[in-house]
């Protein structure tokens, strides 16, 4: 049975609809999907009406910027009481925070010569504010784009290429996440419950066994396995350290866009598939 347990949606930083999203899940035979939009739950309901109506069971997802000390890393939340009023004070708080360090970036790249209405950018987003679609909207403007050309010396300048130079730049924007504290998450799982997964951990080499530990001491309940981010020397070795703590593995697409490339892909669901039988505790989360 084909899973995704990992899109995400115009509500954070996807470029398809809720409604969209599920059309294209639709025509990828999926049958259990979660939207899993970063510090936001507002495009749940969307999702999930318009994926009952393709026949595609849906679960209550969520992508967190976490920190437990030193340590910043991703998770994912599944299957949690998404009208909480204590979830949605928290997600509220972050976005404040994301929004002020956002307003914060736009001042300091007027201030080098970039054509920026900060407040009208912003208040393009309702939700969490997406670096991604942000650039969008400024590189459309002749002048920030003669300026970014400048300084990445490239006629064309890639989205990660901006974001990398650009805007986590110190010297220019030096816009980090928005993070919530592990113990603010785990505190409120108690009375939300759910399941806690750790987002694509090869994307940011988080493979190490001493993390993993920590993590399943803290109550983390599993790792994200199949991902596109992962290769399959990752995938093996994360599935070697779900089987030995005893953590559920899970899998996701990380669905964001269909990329404008001329090489003939156009998403990772090209060359990539989630089959839910090779997953080992899955059923804890999608039945």
């Amino acid at each position: 049975m084909l899973i995704d347990l990992q899109v995400h949606s115009t509500y954070s930083d996807g470029y398809l609809t809720p409604s969209k999203l599920a059309d294209f899940l639709s025509a990828n035979n999926i049958k259990i999907a979660a939207l899993t939009d970063h510090n936001t739950v507002g495009g749940l309901d969307e999702f999930k009406i318009a994926c009952e109506n393709k026949k595609i069971k849906t679960i209550n997802g969520l992508e967190l910027y976490v920190k437990s000390g030193h340590k910043k890393f991703n998770l994912l939340w599944y299957n949690f009481y998404k009208n909480s009023a204590d979830l949605h004070d928290l997600l509220r708080t972050s976005q404040t925070m994301r929004r002020r360090q956002i307003r914060n970036g736009l001042m300091k790249l007027k201030r080098r010569g970039f054509k920026i209405d900060e407040n009208l950018l912003v208040d393009k987003f309702n939700h969490y504010i997406p670096l991604n679609r942000l650039i969008d909207c400024i590189i459309k403007i002749p002048t920030n784009k003669k300026i970014i050309v400048k300084k990445l010396k490239t006629a064309n300048p890639s989205q990660d290429e901006i974001l990398i130079n650009i805007f986590k730049n110190k010297a220019f924007a030096k816009i980090s996440e928005s993070y919530i504290g592990l113990k603010q998450i785990l505190k409120l799982r108690k009375t939300i419950h759910g399941q806690l997964i750790l987002n694509h951990p090869g994307k940011h080499n988080q493979l190490d066994r001493k993390f993993i530990d920590s993590l399943k001491t803290l109550g983390i309940d599993g790792l994200e396995i199949i991902s596109p981010h992962h290769s399959i020397g990752a995938i093996m070795h994360l599935q070697r350290l779900a089987r030995e703590y005893k953590l559920i593995m899970t899998g996701g697409s990380d669905f964001h866009r269909f990329e404008s490339m001329s090489a003939g892909l156009n998403s990772c669901y090209n060359y990539f598939r989630i089959d839910a039988n090779y997953l080992t505790g899955i059923k804890k989360i999608i039945s």
